[in-house]
């Protein structure tokens, strides 16, 4: 194949995998245990949230999968809000698979649960970002977005669930995988300007060789986290090898669109000349030996030489880049991979056997290397939680701000009172659940034994946990000669 719309392939994550688990008894034991509420009542709450862990194992390999995962995430905010009390284990170990090696690890804590789901969205956005046809704009514009967004839950795990016991989640690990996403989305922007630049303008091919060094700089930084120490022996040689094959077929690239630039692309005109100066005086990381840059932008002869020049150094660096894919076995059965190489290297001999006459005396230099430039920054993209909606599943239990794990009470007290001739004897203030604000003294409230600060939280057996001032209040009044039942707890 002859086109340069083959997309060399990308390395996308495995998914984590996990045991299944079963929450039925330690909730309802914590329901009653904590909460003075019957466990049964709420078999259908805690199956409902056991069904969605269920599904979030396998998520589909789309935006539906993906929110799947977030809702899941967010709803382990309200679980562990509910259920994890800080001073007592929930008894209940969350078992989770190395995504790289398979290594199982097991953690009580609920961040280990959170920080894997976490892992998964990454991971699944890799997934998303490869299967792109990068051959059209559209193609590479989603897989920059998902290469972006899966670095930036890599970097969110990083920065908020520093001591994972496993492998994949370590510091070392993650840093590396937020170098990985960050090269694969400047590889997408060297497509995509390749996708949209004029054929023979000069400017465009040096921004070409510009972008290309750009690629494989981030590429030999990532292959250099790869080859760390802690990293390597965990890294597949697979990915390392892919990553230093990159660094050097872009190495070749840039030199071979600078070489493009110069002996395809017409001489400048007077007009034209000071434009092209100032973009070739940024181009070279060094400047290359020989005349004045004016004669070279504008003597053919000149750009020839120094055409001739990069593509020598092109050719030497598709050769590394093979040579370094015939290394390693797995990477030798991608055919995809292997055409894209051969092809770049037949094209770079074929423009250099072009450009080269028999009567060349001159010995061809050493061309500088290429300043690396990008018109397109990767950004990290955080994950927004928020954009997924959830309800808390355990709503009944009542409203977070009192009913949550962390704080305790003492039993619910049931108090009978008779409306007196100052009324209740109490005042009330606040919503769900509403609160005892003041007790006259000698009224009937307190004399049965109610104190400031109570909630209210049944009127006559209804349930007023989430009910409003005005509601509260609206019960109160309606009660008749035989007074009213009110259920409080005291915190």
């Amino acid at each position: 194949s002859s086109s340069e719309s083959i997309s060399v392939p990308m390395i996308p994550l495995g998914l984590k995998e996990t045991k299944e688990l079963d929450l039925l008894v330690p909730l309802k034991d914590l329901i009653s245990e904590h909460y003075g509420e019957e466990g049964v009542l709420f078999e259908k709450e805690i199956k409902e949230f056991m069904e969605l862990r269920q599904a979030m194992r396998t998520p589909s390999r789309n935006e539906a999968g993906l929110e799947l995962l977030m809702e899941y995430y967010n709803q382990l905010y309200f679980l562990d809000s509910r259920f994890f009390p800080p001073t007592k284990s929930l008894g209940v170990f969350f078992h989770w698979y190395d995504s790289l090696t398979g290594v199982p690890s097991h953690q009580r804590a609920l961040a280990f649960e959170k920080g894997s789901v976490l892992f998964n969205i990454g991971a699944l956005h890799t997934q998303i970002g490869a299967r792109q046809d990068r051959a059209s704009l559209p193609g590479v514009n989603q897989a920059i977005d998902a290469f972006q967004k899966a670095a930036g839950a890599f970097n969110y795990l990083k920065e908020n669930f520093s001591n994972a016991p496993s492998l994949d989640m370590s510091a070392a690990s993650l840093n590396m995988l937020v170098r990985l996403m960050v090269a694969q989305v400047q590889e997408c922007v060297f497509e995509k300007m390749t996708l949209m630049c004029a054929q023979h303008d000069f400017l465009a091919r040096l921004q070409l060789a510009q972008e290309a060094a750009r690629v494989e700089d981030v590429y030999s930084l990532v292959h250099q986290t790869m080859t760390q120490a802690h990293v390597k022996d965990y890294v597949p040689f697979s990915w390392t090898t892919m990553v230093h094959v990159k660094s050097e077929h872009f190495k070749a690239l840039s030199h071979y669109f600078a070489a493009i630039a110069l002996c395809d692309c017409p001489a400048a005109t007077d007009a034209e000349l000071p434009e092209h100066e100032k973009a070739f005086v940024q181009f070279h990381v060094t400047m290359p030996e020989g005349p004045s840059l004016r004669v070279l932008l504008q003597d053919p002869e000149e750009r020839r030489k120094l055409g001739k020049a990069h593509l020598k150094k092109a050719i030497m660096k598709h050769e590394e880049a093979m040579r370094i894919h015939g290394l390693c076995k797995i990477l030798r059965k991608m055919d995809i991979l292997q055409e894209v190489l051969s092809f770049a290297h037949k094209r770079s001999l074929s423009k250099y056997s072009e450009i080269d006459h028999e009567e060349d005396f001159f010995e061809t230099g050493d061309a500088p290397d290429i300043h690396p430039k990008t018109h397109q920054k990767p950004e990290i993209k955080s994950p927004s939680f928020s954009q997924v909606k959830v309800t808390d599943l355990f709503h009944r239990l009542g409203p977070l701000s009192v009913f949550s794990a962390k704080n305790k009470w003492y039993p619910v007290r049931r108090v009978h009172l008779m409306r007196g001739e100052n009324g209740f004897g109490f005042t009330l203030r606040g919503d769900s659940p509403v609160l005892i604000a003041g007790v006259i003294p000698g009224g009937c409230a307190a004399a049965a034994g109610l104190k400031e600060g109570d909630y209210i939280i049944s009127v006559n057996g209804k349930d007023c946990k989430w009910s409003k001032h005005a509601e509260v209040v609206q019960l109160l009044k309606s009660t008749g000669e035989e007074g009213v039942e009110i259920g409080v707890i005291t915190l």
